[in-house]
């Protein structure tokens, strides 16, 4: 092979193959969004035993993050990458056919620890590459805003693709039941959109191991492992306390965090309420969320013009999340009212939330990558988002405990608010590169 094809592909190629691999890698997650707790239930799973699958999820993810994005960081992106897809494979098989609690738990676990390994590892490979393309002030915004539209757009379709292929499969002519009956039980017509997933993650493993090239890094040994990872997890932890910017990157997606464990905890209470029943309930917030992710893409795809319009991507920021605190505050201004007109003023506030998040993802992003080296890229991204998911975690046990109404809304308003206002006034900044201890 000749050192043209072992190299690093050029910037548009290596924007297009980062954009490919977000879909293919966030398409599958979509599938299942549609179907996964409808399918347990078909499984006779409680709702408490639900909750326990989808935290066993969680922990694992949580407990992983750093771990993961130091081995990314030692290795590589690709062969981290892989595996992440080959860890889902199986995991989403684990939960498309499981019958029982140990099958379903052990699929949700994999699929934490796939969830923890591809976590920052695409986007860690994009900028490497950009950078040894082009050099260290290359620019980055518009690749990272391009994958954060295809995330998003990826989310939406899964979750439209995967709402509809059990309804389809129930036009036919029995043609679920028959599924149903010649497996055995094992394959519902809730479990189609997860094999599909399945299906689609031997897609994502084989064009991570063709397409993305990266730069040749030194043999690995189990040794240099075991004692890379650990140094690079705590260079990784000291990143806020080293540098400013750094810190409010992490403190911003904290704030996201709340906002997003809000959101997904109240709306599908407020549709239920709307709609008068469950099942429709379930039914509007589905096309909501759909909804959502396509804002989401709509504001990654608007981040540079966003940062070009406010003078910075530090006042980008400012601006995305402050929009996103006025869209929960329309939440929480009409959350005891079912009047048409509030109710169309949450729709906005919903789609305004997303939308600021969207546009602050990509600034956030290329002001995080502009202060990390790539020695602890992947490292970073896991901390920024470890720092999302524990706030998001502990804003729904707070929430929960809270009076539905106006309170749980304006108070992560005001949270998602300071998490913009930590940007005010920090345009002449001086840029600092954490080069790693």
């Amino acid at each position: 092979m000749t050192p043209l094809m072992t190299g690093p592909p050029g910037e548009r190629t290596a924007r297009r193959r980062y954009v490919t691999v977000c879909v293919l890698l966030w398409l599958p997650p979509g599938l299942g969004l549609a179907t996964m707790v409808l399918l347990f239930s078909e499984r006779g799973m409680s709702l408490a035993a639900i909750a326990g699958l989808f935290a066993a999820h969680s922990l694992t993810v949580a407990a992983l993050e750093l771990p993961t994005g130091g081995l990314s960081d030692v290795l590589g992106r690709r062969p981290v990458l892989a595996a992440a897809g080959v860890l889902n494979v199986v995991a989403f098989a684990l939960v498309g056919v499981g019958t029982t609690a140990w099958l379903l738990t052990a699929g949700m676990v994999l699929m934490g620890a796939a969830r923890a390994l591809a976590s920052g590892t695409a986007e860690a490979w994009y900028v490497d590459t950009v950078q040894v393309c082009s050099g260290p002030d290359a620019e980055l915004r518009t690749g990272l805003a391009r994958g954060g539209t295809a995330t998003s757009a990826a989310l939406a379709a899964g979750i439209l693709l995967g709402g509809a292929l059990p309804w389809l499969l129930g036009l036919g002519p029995g043609l679920g039941a028959r599924l149903s009956e010649a497996t055995s039980g094992a394959v519902l017509p809730l479990s189609v959109p997860l094999l599909l997933g399945a299906a689609l993650r031997i897609v994502f493993v084989a064009y991570v191991l063709t397409a993305l090239r990266e730069p040749p890094r030194p043999p690995a040994t189990l040794r240099s492992v075991l004692r890379g990872v650990p140094a690079t997890v705590l260079d990784g932890l000291r990143l806020g306390g080293r540098d400013t910017v750094v810190r409010r990157v992490l403190l911003g997606a904290a704030a996201a965090g709340s906002a997003l464990a809000a959101i997904e905890l109240l709306v599908p209470v407020r549709t239920a309420a709307l709609t008068g029943a469950t099942a429709s309930g379930a039914m509007v917030y589905a096309a909501l969320a759909c909804a959502g992710f396509v804002c989401s893409g709509i504001g990654s795809h608007l981040a540079p013009l966003t940062a070009r319009a406010a003078g910075s991507g530090q006042r980008a920021v400012l601006v995305s999340l402050a929009a996103g605190a006025g869209g929960l505050l329309l939440l929480g201004v009409t959350a005891s009212s079912v009047h048409p007109a509030a109710t169309a003023l949450a729709v906005v506030g919903f789609g305004l939330v997303y939308l600021g998040l969207g546009a602050a993802a990509p600034n956030e992003s290329e002001l995080l990558h502009r202060r990390v080296s790539g020695a602890g890229r992947a490292t970073a991204l896991s901390v920024q988002s470890l720092a999302q998911q524990l706030v998001g975690a502990l804003t729904g046990l707070a929430v929960g405990a809270l009076r539905p109404g106006p309170l749980p809304w304006l108070l992560t308003s005001a949270l998602l608010l300071s998490g913009a206002l930590l940007w005010r006034g920090r345009r002449g900044e001086r840029a600092v590169r954490v080069t790693g201890s």
